[in-house]
């Protein structure tokens, strides 16, 4: 193979599950003229990742899995060396694809009370497997960010949570998961992009922490993961000027950062992939096409990511790479290809998914994470409230009646009735745009009702919302569910009614 060839290895540019003919045919043009590597999937392009958070919250399009099943097997059918095929599935498939399993949030994950390694690793597992018999090699996740900053706009429920010692053992567990499936993971966004303010999808966050701080937070959990073996890592789009003598550069196209520090410093051997290079914190900088891939490539980048420049960036590269580089990033994916086995690579039949064991799972895993966060749940008095019809129940931020209160055997009187209320929050968005897409008429209500007599907030989603309903002391007690999933539901009536 000629230097061109080798240096189109490192691509692996987006591939629109939903798209135009006309793009497909773009992307065969790309697999055969320019031999690149690899592609990363994503639903569409209005749900891409430079679109994070305007997309909408879900987009109802039928048959997305058997169109990417296709769309694999006719891509793989035209590349001369079988492409790796990427997703950024956090909490598995159904982050992308309608009608698959979907997992819970790292966030849910980081409230496991009993062996949350174990369990985690099994969840890594399970959505690895998925991804393995659906023709996907990689899964850009997990997070290993350590979410210590509440108004995080773009990692929060992404992360397992905000002590560096639990990140670091979970995002191991749910690396070595995936990995016992067969597939490849990757430890992102180094070096953490757990405290920022900005959304790097679209501008370039700062962050202004010492080196030493750094070690003692953002980069312990990726250290971790480097002292057992963890062979793969994907840099993000941020700023960390203690790490680059005094530049607000992003780390991605940081040498400084990947080269000095990820892999001289701590110890890195592995292969490393550059978060998506279409992402406005590092999209801009350079307005000639190839040069942004040339930076990246250069910093120390394995795995171009979302390249919008590919034929340029392969002749910028070539022009620019030493040989000796070239053949090491060369080799380095070529072992990746072989140890996941696509070499032998065989047209691949769109799986059917096991829904009764993944519920069991769902409901194993809710049995652990469900919490009361404070306060106390006294059954028997609710019990003994629901008969004497001074029990009363309010649903907020759902549209029609949730499976929660079908499952609780309580019976139910008129809030003005009431002694005591139940009230269910169903959090709109796991995102924290707009107060996590809650109305503030509504969340009025709900403390206005807090206020007026003894209330129980049962919460159905992302924890970070709660600050959202200010003092969690004017409710009796507050448990959070994490998850709106129907089991979660049915773990939570059981926790109210002492089951």
């Amino acid at each position: 193979m000629n230097k061109h060839q080798k240096i189109a290895q490192c691509f692996s540019p987006a591939a629109f599950i939903h798209d135009s003919e006309e793009n497909y045919q773009a992307i065969d043009r790309l697999i055969i003229e320019q031999e690149i590597g690899g592609l990363t999937f994503f639903h569409s392009r209005h749900s891409a990742a430079a679109n994070f958070e305007k997309r909408a919250e879900s987009l109802d399009t039928e048959d997305t899995f058997e169109k990417l099943i296709g769309l694999i097997n006719r891509y793989q059918a035209l590349s001369r060396i079988p492409l790796l095929i990427s997703i950024d599935g956090e909490y598995g498939l159904a982050m992308r694809i309608e009608k698959t399993p979907q997992y819970p949030f790292a966030i849910t994950l980081g409230a496991l009370k009993k062996d949350p390694e174990k369990w985690v690793e099994e969840v890594g597992y399970r959505m690895g497997m998925d991804m393995k018999r659906s023709g996907i090699h990689l899964n850009l996740a997990p997070c290993a960010d350590v979410n210590t900053n509440p108004n995080n706009p773009v990692i929060g429920y992404r992360s397992f949570g905000d002590d560096p010692e639990k990140v670091a053992k979970l995002s191991f567990a749910a690396y070595t998961g995936m990995k016992k499936a067969g597939i490849g993971a990757f430890l992102k966004h180094f070096p953490g992009h757990g405290d920022t303010a900005v959304d790097s999808h679209l501008g370039l966050p700062i962050l202004e922490k010492t080196k030493a701080e750094l070690e003692a937070e953002e980069l312990f959990p990726f250290q971790y993961g480097i002292d057992r073996g963890v062979e793969m890592i994907m840099v993000g789009h941020l700023a960390v000027p203690a790490l680059t003598g005094g530049k607000d550069i992003p780390a991605s196209i940081s040498r400084a950062l990947i080269t000095d520090l990820l892999k001289e410093e701590m110890g890195f051997q592995g292969l490393v992939i550059s978060d998506a290079l279409n992402m406005k914190a590092v999209a801009n900088m350079y307005p000639e096409p190839g040069e942004l891939e040339w930076q990246a490539f250069h910093a120390g980048n394995d795995i171009l990511c979302f390249s919008d420049h590919v034929k340029d960036g392969i002749e910028k590269i070539s022009q620019k790479a030493s040989d000796e580089h070239v053949e090491v990033v060369f080799q380095k994916i070529m072992d990746l290809k072989k140890r996941l086995g696509l070499l032998d690579f065989e047209p691949i039949e769109v799986p059917i998914f096991d829904w009764e064991s993944h519920s069991q799972l769902q409901k194993e895993l809710a049995e652990n994470y469900v919490s009361v966060i404070s306060g106390e749940i006294k059954s028997a008095e609710l019990q003994t409230l629901a008969r004497e019809g001074k029990l009363g129940f309010q649903e907020f931020f759902t549209q029609n009646p949730s499976r929660f209160s079908q499952d609780i055997k309580l019976e139910f009187s008129p809030i003005e009735q009431a002694e005591k209320v139940i009230i269910t929050v169903f959090v709109a968005s796991h995102k924290p745009l707009n107060q996590f897409g809650m109305d503030q008429e509504v969340l009025d209500e709900i403390k206005a009702l807090a206020k007026s007599k003894p209330c129980i907030l049962v919460h159905f989603g992302n924890p970070l919302a709660l600050m959202h309903l200010r003092n969690l002391e004017d409710f009796e007690a507050v448990v959070c569910a994490y998850q709106g999933f129907e089991e979660t539901q049915e773990v939570m009536a059981k926790t109210l009614q002492g089951l």
